[in-house]
Formats: structure tokens, sequence, C-alpha cells
């Protein structure tokens, strides 16, 4: 505070001391006992950089970040290597980011593998700021560092950084990296091995051809026969980059052996990736060896004993029949898939079944329209049976592409009665259901389809015995409105609607005070005003008195969609009436209703 009246030398020298306080102030913070504070002072640190400038962010805080006072908590670890990964200007840019590496280089040993995970990402990421000097220089002894490191961490946190140094170092630098990376594919700790298999794909995408043939295979083919299984299916991943790489007629010779062992693998983990990752290995191995190789691999993953790896495969039915070759894919799937797939469709488990129900509609456009008619319409109807309600779902929302190959009518006539005969079953909860999907099939199915089947039968459940099934009748008469619009509302919807406030029973004539909250909004201001209003107002005469509190609550309801003429001359003397009910209840909602409507 002195400084401002002094002199300027004072000033100075106020100045010089002020120049330490960045740093002064972060030791102070990062000895703190509180964590959160310790890790929002880490992610201050660039605006601390900036404040120091690049030449003392070199020498003191990069020092200060290397040096042993940095071992804290992962949380701040984290922070920290994730901010170094974006310090390349702050140091002074591309021609010094190599004072970044001794704190990374540090990081990229602890023990938590989020943090490794994450100083490799920051390496990663300022590999391309290094000139290829400064990679040989500075980049490459580190990765050699992190290879040869007594610790298991060390040596996986290596795994990932030899595909960015590789394309940009001369060639003897390449051969030492190729050579690193031999070693940690055979490593003694299963941990390094995973993490060499899950980089073997990217490093071979940077590798010059001979050395894929030379050293990629021979690892690939070690790593997807290692021990442990976490190994190998890891292996199975790299294998599609592998045979992305090579030319057709080596295939057979280099990759194809170890796939189909590892579809054969006995652990169902690896069988489980073949099948997961079934479809970018069609694409990657082209049509010859699809046919003579994937269709009978294809065909075992389907009948698997496990149903994780017997759902993964399902899940690929639909991608592997379209991207079969066009000339022989109708009667590979006739004779081959489709046999299986209709095992699968009364498969025990429910996971296999839903997944298959998600793509099998699909085969109806590959196959054709009396293909689908014959094989495919039965395992459909099956499916809409299923005791599973997302087998149901899958096959419900997935009509529309069936309708496009064999047609409306056809359709009606094969899967109309299963949905209708669901939608009567004896157990509510099937009929409960079937109501929830009926906005769906009405929007696939179109309105002029809905009306002819459809419309009775959502009617027909408004006057369910059950409540729950009359509510999801009443919601889903809202849904119709907003698909189909409102004037269809007013010639098929509200005469029927309105039609049951006469019934006898008073359950009955609740409903209809029911469907008028709910579409009073979406049948709009006309509609609600000139034939909902005067049912509701006629039933405040109900001998009910169930009936007639339901008018009052149904008036406040729908008084918003009204306009203020109707509101003061119609409703506010029913409502008045109603206020004096002898009924307790009809009271209440009726002073209610007068209040929320403001008309008191």
């Amino acid at each position: 505070q002195a400084g401002s009246s002094k002199p300027e030398s004072k000033m100075a020298g106020a100045d010089g001391d002020d120049s330490l306080y960045p740093i002064a102030v972060l030791i102070d913070e990062l000895r703190n006992e509180d964590v959160q504070l310790r890790l929002n002072s880490i992610k201050k640190l660039s605006t601390i950089a900036l404040a120091l400038g690049v030449e003392r962010t070199r020498t003191e805080l990069l020092p200060f970040l290397t040096a042993d006072t940095i071992y804290d908590e992962d949380e701040v670890l984290l922070a920290l290597a994730e901010q170094l990964g974006n310090f390349t200007m702050l140091v002074g840019g591309p021609e010094y980011v190599h004072c970044l590496l001794p704190p990374l280089e540090s990081l990229a040993t602890v023990e938590e593998t989020v943090v490794r995970d994450k100083a490799v990402e920051s390496l990663r990421k300022i590999s391309h700021e290094h000139s290829p000097v400064d990679l040989e220089v500075h980049f490459e002894p580190l990765v050699k560092r992190l290879a040869s490191g007594d610790w298991f961490t060390s040596r996986t946190s290596a795994c990932g950084l030899f595909s960015v140094c590789y394309p940009r170092v001369s060639s003897t630098v390449k051969a030492e990296i190729r050579q690193h990376f031999r070693t940690l594919c055979s490593d003694d700790t299963p941990m390094v091995r995973r993490a060499a298999a899950s980089k073997l794909g990217e490093f071979a995408k940077v590798l010059e051809l001979e050395y894929v043939k030379s050293d990629i295979i021979s690892l690939f083919t070690a790593l997807a026969s290692d021990e442990q299984d976490s190994v190998r299916l890891l292996a199975v991943e790299a294998c599609v980059s592998i045979a992305q790489l090579l030319p057709q007629e080596d295939l057979e010779a280099l990759v194809m052996p170890t796939l189909r062992q590892a579809a054969e693998d006995k652990s169902w983990r690896v069988r489980y990736m073949v099948a997961d990752k079934f479809s970018e290995l069609q694409k990657a191995v082209g049509p010859e060896i699809t046919k003579n190789d994937l269709v009978p691999a294809f065909q075992s993953l389907l009948k698997d004993c496990e149903a994780e790896v017997r759902a993964a495969a399902a899940n690929k039915v639909k991608e592997f029949c379209e991207n079969l070759p066009e000339d022989s894919r109708e009667t590979i799937i006739m004779s081959h898939i489709l046999p299986c797939v209709k095992e699968l469709v009364s498969d025990t488990n429910q996971h296999v079944k839903s997944a298959l129900a998600s793509v099998i509609m699909g085969l109806s456009t590959i196959l054709g329209k009396d293909n689908t008619i014959e094989h495919l319409l039965p395992l459909f109807l099956a499916q809409l049976k299923d005791e599973c309600p997302e087998v149901r779902l899958n096959i419900i929302s997935n009509l529309d592409c069936v309708n496009e190959v064999i047609g409306i009518r056809q359709l009606s006539q094969s899967l109309l009665p299963a949905i209708v005969e669901l939608a009567e079953d004896a157990k509510w909860r099937v009929r409960l259901a079937i109501i929830e999907y009926m906005p769906l099939l009405a929007g696939q199915l179109g309105v002029e389809f809905f009306d002819e089947k459809l419309n009775s039968l959502c009617m027909a459940w408004l006057v369910d015995h059950v409540y729950a099934i009359r509510e999801a009748a009443t919601c889903n008469l809202m849904k119709l409105v907003e698909k189909f619009g409102a004037e269809w509302a007013q010639n098929t919807i509200v005469p029927k609607v309105l039609s049951m406030a006469n019934d006898p029973n008073y359950l009955h004539r609740m409903t209809t005070l029911f469907c008028i909250n709910a579409l009073s909004e979406a049948c709009g201001q006309e509609i609600t005003t000139k034939q909902m209003l005067p049912v509701v107002l006629k039933m405040s005469n109900d001998q009910v008195a169930n009936v007639r509190f339901n008018v009052a609550k149904s008036l406040q309801k729908i008084g918003p969609v009204l306009d203020s003429n109707a509101l003061q001359t119609e409703v506010k003397p029913v409502l008045e009436k109603l206020a004096t009910d002898q009924d307790m209840d009809v009271k209440y909602f009726a002073q209610e209703a007068i209040s929320v409507l403001a008309l008191a």
C-alpha cells in the first residue's frame, strides 16, 4: 500500500517482490491441507504461467512441478496432467515444448491408471508440436526410458507413445522403436501385454507394409494366443486394422488362421469380441473370405453356448447380411443364416431375443416380398407375442420397413390379428403394454388404416373394467390427436367420447370427463367450447357425487382453453351451484376451481 505515494525506486522494489508472488502462493496452495484448494490452484496453472512469462515458466514453474512436491491426490495429478497438454505456448512455443516432458514423464509412471492415461494423452498431443530433431533428441529417449522402466506402470504408458513418434524419426530410431514394441508384447506382466495388444492396430497403421508382414503379424499371432483372455480379446480388435492394411492375397495365410481360432476361443469374452467386431472384420477381409470362412463362423457364434455371445452376434445379423456379396446373398441367408435366426426367436435369454428383434425387420428389405411373407412374417408374429416387452416393442417400432416391402394389406392380414389378440388379452398388464405402443403403431400405419382397424380398439379400452387401462386409454387418445390433428379428433374421437356421457355406468361417465381433460388442449378452443363444454355442464346435475366433483375438476382443467365470455356466462354459474352442493368433496373441488380460474 506504501508504493503509490513513495518515490519510484520504492515501487521498483515492490515490483521485484511482487513478481515472486505467483510461485510462492502456488507453493503454499499446493501444500495446503485442503484437496479442493490444491485442485483449484492446479486448474489456475495456465494463469500463473501467463503471469510469470515463458522464461520463468520454464526455469521456475516446470522444475517445481516436476519435483516431488507434486506427490498428491489422484484428482490433483489428473488435473495437472491435463493442463500440461495445453502448455506449449506458455513455455514459448514448439521450440521449447520439450520442457514439458519431465513433469509428464513422472505423471506417466504413477500408480493410478486414470492419471497415467491422461499423461499419455497429453504427451501424444504435444508430440505433434516437436520438430523431427526434437523428437529424436528429447521425445524418443523418454519413450525408451518408459519402455524399459522397472515398474509395469511406465511400460504400459510407453505402449501408447510408439505410434506418435514412429512416422517422423530416422530409420535407425524406427528400428529401435520396433524392437521396444516387440519386447513389450512379450512382457512378463499381463497388464503390459494388454496395453501393447490394445495399441497393436494403431502401431500397425504407421508401419511400412514390409514390417507389418515381418513384425506385426508374428506379434499379433502371439498375442492372440496369449494365456490371458483379456490380452487375446484385444488382439481381435487389432485384427480389424491389420486386415485392412494387408493385400487380399496375404490375408488367408497371415490373418485367417488366428481369426478362426479366436472365433472358437475357449473364453466367451474373446468370442464375444469377435461377434462384436463382426461387421468390421467382414468389410476388412472382403467377400471371398466372408463366404468361405465368416459365414460358418457367424453361424457358430449365433449358436454359441453363452447368451452374451449370441446377443452380440444377433445384433449384427442385419449388417452382416447387408454386406454379403450380392450374387450369393440370398442363398447364403436362406440356407445358412435364417435357420439360426429361427432358433434365436425362441431363445431362452431375453437379451438375445431383444437384440434379434431390434434388427430382424431389416432382413425384409434384403430378402424381398415373397421371402418375407413366407419366412419372416411367422417369426415376427412369434416375437409380437413374446412375453418380454422389449422384444414386442422392438418389433412394433420397426414395422415400417416391413410395411414398405410387403404393403399394408398383407401386413394387416398377418400381424393385426396378433395385435388385436394382445389388446383383448385377459391379463390387464398385457393390454396395458399394447396401449402404450398404439401411438407408435398409428404413426407407422397411417390414419386411414388406423381408423379402419384400430380405432374401435382404442375406444373399447375406455370402458375397460380396470382403471389403469381406462387411464392409459385416455392418455393414448391425447397422443393420437397430437399425431393426427384436431380435425380428425372432431370427426372420429370426440363424438364417441361424448356419447359415453349418457352411459348408465357412472365409471364410464367419469371416463368422458377424463377424456375431455386430456383432449381439450389438443383439440383447441372451438371444439372445446362448442362440443365438449355443453356436455360437461350438463353432467353437473348427475346423481353421483363422484361425477359432480369431477365436473368441477374438469372445468378447472379446460378453463384455460375457453374464452372469458364462456367462463363468465356458462362456467361460473355452474361452479357456483356446485359450491353449494350437499356433498363435501363436490363443494371443495368447486371452490378450488373458482379460485384457480379467478371467477370469485
